[in-house]
């Protein structure tokens, strides 16, 4: 039977998601193949295994076969957690420093995409105040952090006057912000699985109750989520190929979910971002697109900690 740690928690924002995540791992997997060992990881960086603090975190994480991270946003998802496991040689679900640290920065990963000839929304980033000044689009505009997951931080600004304030409130995840112009488009996502082979999914639709799809729709409002979703196959196989193009390239591992804008009135697809530790929750995306391609909420967690 192989021992798996199960990571949960952490210092980010999507702390809470990551709680999510972990119960429904634990409500799931196959007791018949993994021993799994969970592991909180508070908002400090405590290492706790049954409330209990753990001194010597290296000794113990070669304890294990395998290490299963569901830590998502900053300090997990990000690739510090990778870097930590690939020094001491520790087996982990999930992909490397390179690919998590580009697909947490969201300047950078767009300019991976525009290298990649995937169209992305158009967008500026500050690094201060000042820099605001600059500001090349006409209102509204999106504003959100340059690193950062569930859409914490992210607003939509209609005028000058809202501007500085929704900027301020970004600058408190991050020290960059993105500025993007506003397109009114469908969000789609699309999951990719590597198990012995490539798996990538039907296209998912959200449709959020919010007119933004922030975290209050994601995990509160619950939007509805809509697999497949009603599109026309051609914009189906673009995103399908995007997706791996992407995947392939930043030579991700294991499991990603890549979200995508559809712009019906032009019919132009947009990137939007690569998750590459995406939500494990009840409700979340990854799971309902696997389910779809016949994939049991089991029989996943099998295969990525088998793979």
């Amino acid at each position: 039977m192989k021992k798996v740690l199960l990571l949960y928690g952490g210092m980010s924002t999507e702390h809470d998601v990551s709680l999510s995540s972990a119960k429904s791992i634990l409500d799931n997997y196959d007791t018949n193949l993994f021993e799994i060992t969970p592991v909180y990881v508070d908002k400090n960086n405590n290492w706790c295994l049954n409330n209990s603090k753990i001194d010597n975190i290296i000794s113990f994480l070669k304890e294990f076969d395998i290490v299963f991270p569901i830590i998502h946003g900053y300090g997990g998802e990000d690739g510090k957690l990778a870097g930590l496991l690939d020094m001491f040689d520790i087996k982990y679900v999930g992909s490397g420093v390179l690919s998590s640290a580009i697909g947490m920065d969201k300047e950078i990963a767009k300019i991976i995409f525009n290298y990649l000839n995937i169209p992305t929304v158009p967008s500026y980033t500050i690094r201060n105040l000042k820099d605001i000044k600059k500001m090349p689009f006409s209102y509204p505009v999106i504003v959100k952090p340059a690193n950062g997951g569930s859409s914490v931080g992210i607003s939509k600004v209609n005028n000058k006057n809202e501007l500085k304030e929704k900027v301020m409130e970004a600058f408190k995840y991050d020290n960059k912000v993105l500025i993007e112009k506003y397109i009114k488009a469908r969000e789609l996502e699309c999951a990719i699985l590597k198990y012995k082979k490539l798996i990538v999914s039907d296209i998912g639709e959200i449709k959020s109750e919010n007119e933004l799809y922030d975290y209050e729709a994601k995990y509160i409002k619950k939007s509805n989520t809509i697999v497949p979703a009603n599109i026309p196959k051609n914009i189906k196989k673009i995103i399908q190929e995007y997706s791996r193009r992407v995947f392939d390239f930043l030579d991700c591992k294991n499991l990603c979910r890549i979200d995508f804008f559809y712009n019906e009135e032009n019919d132009k697809i947009y990137l939007n971002e690569i998750n590459t530790l995406p939500g494990f929750t009840e409700i979340s995306m990854y799971p309902k697109l696997m389910i779809n391609e016949k994939i049991s909420y089991k029989n996943l967690i099998t295969y990525l900690l088998q793979e």
